[in-house]
């Protein structure tokens, strides 16, 4: 049906989403399906569709033409997404990747789209932001943000075992099966022997850790994000048989004590790894072995700025580093880098299986969570595995070594044992 609401929300929403580049938008330009609040539709046939259900939704895109008009609004639930979220959030891309920054709009666009927005009574002051976003300027709250959802919430979305970081997709024949080879790949890059002590920078909750407490025999310490993780860790050890071997501190590096420390593994990212990779060489023992997986950014000028990722999730990660940037680091505090990986395409993939999952027990992740934070992750798990897709993002894994007294690296890390089980790129 293209006659009501819809067919007025033509001009509105390819201005919108198109900009002033295009002289004369039709509806039929529009990358994607939309339904009004009565029924109405416009948009080519077959394209993901977006369903407005609220006039508040067309408020927060006027006052904020763009991604953070369009987040919000699918958050508070006043937007939908039918059908495939990465197909939809594919075709805005161009939307999703405005940020803060306005989409260009003339004059004339504006009296045009405000005469529109009077007509169907959308005109107003700006909505409040959804409860799930951060204030501007605050720092991740640990204890109330996303990443302090229940561990029920997780395992649903992660999979049983709970395994926070990509899988290795090269043979796997599923989530667990990718994440079960990537956990062994890893082992077996640390070169660990029974009694070895283990750093883990960021333990989630659990997986890395227990596993190399009960396979290898390691003495593991775990740093967490949430006191959530924390207590899930200590339970999953206890029942293990390993609370002697797995202990578990808060997130502050400064929790790892004085070590040092025979291996020290970080898998989806450290933070503020301008403080931390100094301390990190002062952690590890002489000829001790460092493997981090950590997202980067493209090279060149950087402009930290409000987006989707960093109001709803991570303020932090307008502090990603290029790769270069994190090798010349490492390099600097007296770590000797020894190989560098791209994980891009399996970390893209991961994400994908664990939207997948999310969906798939949506019901009770909304029960558990509430609705607004699971739009949040979903529409984070789709967001990131299309910039991981794209290469606007990437993650590497990165293995360095603290060369001994001596100046040498050891035997542990010859070439061919460095790469042991290392995915294909």
């Amino acid at each position: 049906m293209h006659d009501g609401v819809a067919s007025r929300l033509a001009p509105l929403l390819t201005k919108i989403m198109l900009g002033e580049e295009h002289d004369d938008p039709a509806a039929e330009d529009l990358p994607i399906q939309v339904r009004a609040w009565d029924g109405s539709v416009i948009g080519p046939p077959g394209a993901p569709a977006f369903v407005i259900r609220h006039r508040r939704a067309l408020r927060r895109l006027l006052w904020k033409p763009g991604e953070m008009g369009l987040v919000r609004a699918y958050v508070a639930g006043e937007l939908d997404i039918e059908g495939d979220v990465f197909a939809a959030l594919g075709a805005v891309q161009r939307v999703m990747r405005s940020g803060d920054e306005p989409i260009r709009l003339s004059s004339d666009d504006k009296r045009e789209i405000v005469r529109t927005a009077v007509m169907l009574g959308a005109v107003g002051p700006e909505p409040k932001p959804p409860p799930e976003e951060f204030p501007p300027g605050r720092r991740a709250d640990r204890s109330t943000g996303p990443l302090s959802e229940s561990a029920d919430f997780f395992a649903r979305m992660l999979g049983p075992e709970m395994a926070h970081a990509g899988g290795f997709w090269d043979e796997a024949v599923d989530l667990e099966d990718a994440q079960r080879t990537a956990l062994e790949a890893v082992t077996a890059r640390l070169g660990l022997f029974p009694g070895a002590r283990v750093l883990d920078l960021n333990a989630g909750w659990g997986a890395l850790a227990c596993h190399l407490a009960g396979r290898q025999g390691a003495r593991v310490v775990g740093l967490t994000r949430t006191p959530e993780q924390a207590a899930h860790i200590a339970e999953r050890a206890a029942a293990a048989d390993l609370t002697g071997r797995v202990k578990i501190h808060g997130w502050d590096l400064d929790a790892a004590g004085g070590g040092p420390y025979d291996a020290i593994v970080g898998l989806t990212g450290v933070e503020s790894l301008d403080r931390a990779v100094p301390r990190l060489y002062e952690l590890l023992a002489p000829g001790g072995r460092l493997v981090l997986q950590q997202p980067v950014r493209r090279p060149g000028p950087h402009r930290v700025r409000r987006t989707f990722t960093t109001s709803y999730m991570f303020p932090e990660d307008g502090d990603l580093v290029p790769l270069g940037e994190l090798v010349g680091a490492l390099e600097d505090a007296g770590l000797e880098v020894r190989g560098v990986g791209a994980l891009r395409e399996h970390h893209a993939r991961t994400l994908r299986a664990w939207a997948a999952n999310l969906e798939r027990h949506w019901a009770e992740c909304v029960e558990l969570a509430g609705a607004g934070r699971a739009r949040v992750w979903l529409l984070y798990l789709a967001a990131s595995a299309l910039a991981c897709e794209s290469g606007r993002i990437g993650v590497h894994e990165i293995r360095a070594i603290r060369r001994d007294r001596d100046g040498r690296a050891g035997i542990t890390l010859v070439e061919g044992r460095a790469v042991q089980g290392y995915p294909a790129s």
